[in-house]
């Protein structure tokens, strides 16, 4: 439990991240942005329409929002 204290949300690896690049574009996706970002690792597609944001996608929209602010 020590080795998490004295990590920041910016020092994580590509390693620890909870997902894996794609080679191959999703079949289903009509939106060219969408199938990126799924083949990114960035979102998933739960159903038609509705994506959850992944670890690294989450980190991103959070960076995102700090800029704006």
């Amino acid at each position: 439990m020590t080795e998490f204290k004295n990590k920041t949300s910016y020092g994580m690896k590509v390693s620890e991240l909870f997902t894996h690049t794609q080679k191959e574009s999703p079949k289903d996706e009509p939106s060219r942005n969408a199938a990126l970002l799924i083949r990114a690792g960035f979102v998933d597609k739960l159903s038609a329409g509705v994506y959850s944001y992944l670890p690294l996608g989450f980190r991103v929209l959070k960076k995102i929002s700090f800029a704006m602010r």
